[in-house]
Parts: structure tokens; sequence; C-alpha cells
């Protein structure tokens, strides 16, 4: 891996919707996004106005934005900020975690009013009717329930993001979240690509979870999060 490909990631979500995820993107020359349904990604060429005012034309009604950028974002005044963190970007390949009582398994789109269910009651944060479909996600059920969950995100270029690291408050400590990042690690190596993931600044425990698991600090992102005025 070199560092020309690793600045991919100072952009994620422009560089996966120019690369690996193009045929997913809405837009044009000046800025691009997700469909609605899969997430609210979007991000531009440049902080332009001209970019700004093609960002807006992908917009509508309540619909939001979320960009991942290296600088904050200076909103011009025909946009809502509704949310303005950091997040830490992190790389690495978290250590195999074997489970011994519980089996991972595959979800699909039989579990998604479940993995909706799931990621509402832990807000790992945004997840959509077909966000499922942005990579493979797995999951372990107890019971019949669906207790914990991981999956895949952002593709820029040999990168692929992890997201979606959620487990049921009654059934924490188990390790089923350090088991779950794991294994959808060794399903992106397989294809010859590299995990990270994204986690608030804020969030020191999930940080130092990732940490324990072999995963190292990148960068830190500006997660701005907004919103059309009409």
């Amino acid at each position: 891996m070199h560092d020309s490909d690793e600045a991919l990631l100072d952009r994620p979500i422009w560089s996966a919707l120019t690369t690996s995820h193009k045929h997913l993107a809405e837009g044009g020359p000046r800025a691009l996004r997700y469909p609605v349904d899969m997430t609210p990604f979007a991000d531009m060429i440049d902080m332009s106005a001209a970019s700004f005012a093609a960002l807006g034309d992908l917009m509508s009604g309540s619909q939001v934005a979320v960009l991942f950028t290296p600088e904050p974002v200076d909103v011009p005044a025909a946009f809502k900020v509704v949310l303005a963190e950091t997040g830490e970007q992190m790389i690495g390949s978290p250590a195999d975690s074997p489970l011994r009582d519980a089996e991972i398994v595959t979800l699909g789109a039989a579990d998604v009013p479940a993995m909706m269910a799931l990621t509402e009651l832990t807000k790992p944060g945004p997840f959509a009717a077909r966000t499922h479909q942005l990579g493979t996600f797995l999951g372990i059920r107890i019971g019949g329930e669906l207790v914990a969950m991981t999956g895949e995100r952002m593709k820029p270029g040999k990168f692929t993001e992890m997201t979606a690291v959620c487990v049921h408050p009654d059934y924490r400590g188990r390790g089923y979240a350090q088991a779950l990042l794991a294994a959808v690690a060794r399903q992106i190596e397989a294809r010859g690509e590299f995990p990270f993931l994204h986690v608030f600044s804020h969030n020191t425990s999930a940080i130092a979870l990732y940490q324990r698991q072999g995963m190292t600090i990148r960068r830190r992102l500006h997660i701005t999060v907004l919103m059309k005025l009409e």
C-alpha cells in the first residue's frame, strides 16, 4: 500500500463515489451522493459556491447530506448545520477473536427489519433500507433474535470501510463486537483490500476497543451533517 493510495482516505466519500462505488453515484462533476435509501453520505470536488449549489440540487425536503472532510466545512447560508463533530479514521487488521457460544451468519434482505431495529436501538450511525447492499453484513443471533452485527460500507479504491458495529445492550461483554469486526476484516482482506473504519472522537471506549484489536488512528476527519434551507 502506497501513500498515494492511502490519500484516498482523506476524502473517503468522494473517493468511493469516484472509484469502487462509482456505479452508485448520483450527481455530476461538482457534487456526488449515494442513493438516499442506502446512506446520506455526499461530497463535493471542492468547497466552492458552485459545488455547494450542485450539492443542494441533489437534496430535497428534509433530506440531509453527511460529509467527511479533512478540514472544517464553511457552510453557506443556504444550508443549516444539523451536526458538526470530529471522528477518528482508523486503519489496520483487527485480531481474530473466536466465539465459543455463538455462530456468525451472513445477513441479507430478509434480515433488514431486524438490522434496522438493532441500529435504531444502538445508534451506530445512519442505516437505511438498502445500506446492506453496500457490502457484506455479518450478524449473531441468539434465540432467533439478531443481537449483534457489523458490515461493509464505503469502498474508496482498495479500501473497505467497516461499519454498523453494534451489539444489543443485553448481550454486551461477550466479545461479539470483536469477533464480528475480525470476521468482516478477514473477508475484506481475502479480496485483497484493506479494512478501515470511522468512530466519533468522543467515543473513547470504542476507540480503545479498536486499538486493542490492533487498529491505529490514521487521522481525524470532520463530520458535518447539512440540511438545505427552503
